[in-house]
């Protein structure tokens, strides 16, 4: 499964990537995560799980439009600090918007 993470410029998303790497390692899950900014989203090939910072919900219904055509799932991550953010909680976010997305 690959899952990007967005935010608005690319920082807090890598904290919560890191997070997500280590919460699939722990349950010995295949997971590529890459982090960036929306504004990088040019293609949703090959992407199946799109989490979006919670301060970029405005986007989503566009994003979401996009992602129909590649069969991604799009889900916002909760309203939190990255710093906070627990990484089982986004990988089930992002576990639970792929099997939707199905």
């Amino acid at each position: 499964m690959k899952i990007v993470v967005v935010c608005g410029a690319g920082a807090s998303s890598t904290f919560v990537a890191v997070k997500l790497r280590s919460a699939a390692a722990a349950r010995g899950l295949q997971v590529e995560v890459a982090a960036g900014s929306a504004s990088q989203l040019d293609s949703l090939s090959g992407i199946d799980v799109v989490l979006v910072g919670a301060h970029l919900e405005a986007a989503v219904p566009e994003l979401r439009a996009r992602a129909g055509a590649t069969g991604t799932a799009v889900a916002v991550l909760p309203p939190v600090s990255p710093a906070s953010l627990d990484g089982a909680s986004a990988l089930e976010l992002a576990l639970s918007a792929e099997a939707e997305a199905r």
